[in-house]
């Protein structure tokens, strides 16, 4: 995984977590949930990156 989209991922992660918490402190459940959603995504694109990162560590060790 390239600095440039471990950089993203964690800001997206970020910025869901923080309209997460604005939601959560307002009493704005639709901010509260596109937060969370922001949030979910981000982690999900971490967890496929680390998948990525795995499958090239395999195939390093086989070449």
């Amino acid at each position: 995984m390239s600095f440039s989209d471990k950089a993203k991922n964690e800001a997206d992660e970020l910025a869901g977590k923080t309209k997460k918490a604005a939601g959560r402190a307002t009493g704005n459940e639709s901010l509260e949930a596109k937060g969370q959603a922001q949030e979910s995504a981000a982690q999900a694109k971490k967890a496929g990156e680390h998948v990525k990162d795995a499958g090239k560590d395999v195939r390093d060790a086989f070449s």
